[in-house]
């Protein structure tokens, strides 16, 4: 087998890794938190946030993991060009409201830890009454700065001749007319991203100082029983939102990193194209699962979870990612 087999075989292992972890653990999160807003009719603002976040991960599994993998095993012409603009119109919108919704979620954990002289407080009560707002704000945001490279999409070109300015995807082609709307419509997706993960970053660091400098105070929380459970429910939730964080930094990052260098360059090479691709979609594996072992309302619906750990989690899980 020669080097280009090779690449190809680890390329469809790697994709087909992410699918199969992806797509069941996001649908059973949706599920855990649906069962939760049946059961009790209603659900907690971070719960609501992340319930949305698995959604767009599956959206995004579904637009992008599965194509990758069937292209990587060999499958050719899997859409036209109406398909090509729709699947990457999709990606891209769902893999902003992935970014922004992490953001969101941070930046209202932060609000929660906060003491109460802080000038985060306010928010305390204005992210669930403003939440559905800044959703559709985020959908708004995200569907105009990709409208253009969704239309610029392509399923294939006359002779095969790849022009330049354009990204291979493999399944579809984004191409550009000239160099400024290559480069326009690139920088417009980095700074997008790198305002919120500048933001997001911000807030994790402000609730590991708020955690530091509370310690004190949350061991003397557990002189009661409830104050025990209180703070025990508030720093797992505070550190399942930096956990979550930190990996989209470090994840979104090299993505970021790629896609910048890649508008230096006329044609972008397939396996950076492609290694841009995992970075971008390896976190709608990991995502569910952190949330899965860490917030008390998804893990109660797991089998081989213990019965009595449950009912004291989901009675102190307001806080809790």
């Amino acid at each position: 087998m020669d080097t280009a087999d090779t690449r190809q075989v680890f390329k469809a292992a790697a994709f087909l890794v992410l699918t199969v972890i992806s797509i069941p653990a996001n649908i059973f999160v949706c599920y855990a938190f649906l069962f939760t807003l049946v059961a009790e009719r209603k659900l907690m603002t971070a719960d609501i946030i992340l319930c949305h976040l698995a959604f767009a991960n599956l959206v995004m599994a579904l637009n992008r993991s599965i194509p990758q993998t069937l292209t990587a095993f060999g499958y050719k012409n899997l859409f036209d060009d109406a398909g090509c603009k729709l699947t990457l119109f999709c990606f891209r919108i769902f893999r902003g409201i992935s970014i922004s919704l992490t953001c969101l979620l941070s930046t209202y954990q932060a609000v929660l830890v906060s003491p109460a002289t802080s000038k985060l407080v306010p928010f305390k009560a204005r992210i669930p009454q403003y939440l559905w707002h800044l959703m559709a704000s985020f959908y708004i945001l995200y569907s105009a700065i990709n409208i253009n490279a969704a239309l610029n999409s392509f399923a294939s070109f006359p002779n095969n001749t790849i022009p330049p300015y354009t990204y291979n995807l493999q399944f579809c082609f984004v191409s550009y007319p000239d160099q400024i709307g290559f480069v326009s419509g690139g920088l417009a997706n980095f700074f997008t991203d790198l305002l919120f993960i500048v933001s997001m970053t911000a807030m994790s660091g402000y609730i590991l100082l708020l955690l530091y400098k509370h310690s004190k105070k949350v061991r003397s929380l557990r002189i009661s029983e409830s104050g025990q459970s209180g703070a025990r429910a508030e720093v797992k939730a505070s550190r399942a939102v930096v956990t979550l964080v930190s990996l989209y930094t470090v994840f979104f990052g090299v993505d970021n990193f790629i896609w910048l260098y890649s508008l230096t360059v006329v044609r972008v090479a397939p396996l950076l194209s492609d290694v841009r691709v995992f970075f971008a979609t390896i976190y709608t594996s990991v995502c569910p699962v952190v949330v899965i072992f860490t917030n008390p309302r998804v893990n109660s619906k797991l089998k081989f979870s213990k019965p009595e750990t449950l009912a004291s989690q989901t009675e102190n899980s307001k806080s809790n990612v």
